[in-house]
């Protein structure tokens, strides 16, 4: 009898622990939102390990939305559905917030880009990229377009720094944003190109070829804004993960990506 009692008890206790685990459970998934972030296609793989590590923390769920920083801002200003807006330079976010379509005040820089000449072969070029670009003979130089993509301006301004862009110029393939322009020297299509040191760093891809860091006076800053956006401000999720940004477990994982933080 005793132990048919403790069998019952042991049985009613489980059962207890089990109801409170899913009521845990459905109460979180309940509270759960989704966060649409508009990321430029320099930070898409950073954001991925970031926002893994805020939806382990929080329960909430990040979509990513990638393109170049320049047709993104024009989506946005056309009603796309965004949340957030993860920008390769600081003009546009400060124009959003400006005219009406992000929260006056949320602005921050989450980054600081840099720039690298790549290739994948590992004999592309000399150390000195400088000496490469006016050396080799190129035919064709990828770049992302200079016009949409804050680090295609930063490619064109390098090469016209180093007076290259008369010679260069007429031979680069440009990428709709720097996530093609990557995959054109990946591909071996195109000799080498201007692309993110990001990409470069990135796990995927850091014992394939050669790269030269350009240095950074070589071109305008390229400081990239994160602004919470109209849509944004009615979801305490995405106040949340902007946030997140700024945390220390954040912070690492966009180090380790070679970009610069904001002092």
């Amino acid at each position: 009898m005793r132990f048919k009692m403790r069998s019952f008890f042991t049985f009613a206790f489980s059962l207890m622990i089990l109801s409170l685990a899913l009521c845990f459970m459905n109460s979180k998934t309940a509270g759960a939102e989704e966060v649409r972030v508009a990321v430029a296609s320099n930070f898409h793989n950073p954001l991925k390990v970031i926002a893994g590590k805020f939806e382990k923390q929080s329960g909430h769920k990040i979509r990513a939305i990638t393109g170049s920083t320049g047709k993104l801002y024009a989506q946005i200003l056309h009603g796309a559905p965004f949340d957030l807006f993860l920008a390769a330079d600081s003009k546009r976010p400060l124009l959003l917030e400006k005219n009406g379509q992000a929260k006056m005040g949320s602005r921050l820089t989450y980054a600081q880009g840099r720039l690298a000449l790549w290739s994948v072969n590992p004999d592309a070029f000399s150390v000195d990229g400088i000496l490469s670009l006016d050396k080799m003979n190129i035919k064709r130089l990828a770049l992302a377009n200079p016009k949409t993509a804050p680090y295609g301006l930063a490619a064109r301004q390098t090469l016209e720094k180093l007076d290259l862009w008369k010679k260069l110029g007429a031979r680069a393939v440009r990428g709709e944003n720097i996530g093609q322009t990557f995959q054109f020297v990946l591909s071996g299509n195109v000799q080498l190109g201007f692309v993110a040191l990001s990409q470069v760093l990135d796990p995927k891809n850091k014992s394939k070829g050669k790269y030269w860091k350009v240095p950074s006076d070589f071109h305008d800053p390229l400081n990239q804004d994160a602004v919470l956006l109209e849509r944004g401000n009615g979801n305490p999720a995405a106040k949340d993960f902007l946030e997140f940004l700024k945390s220390e477990l954040a912070r690492k994982v966009i180090i380790s990506y070679g970009y610069d933080l904001p002092e």
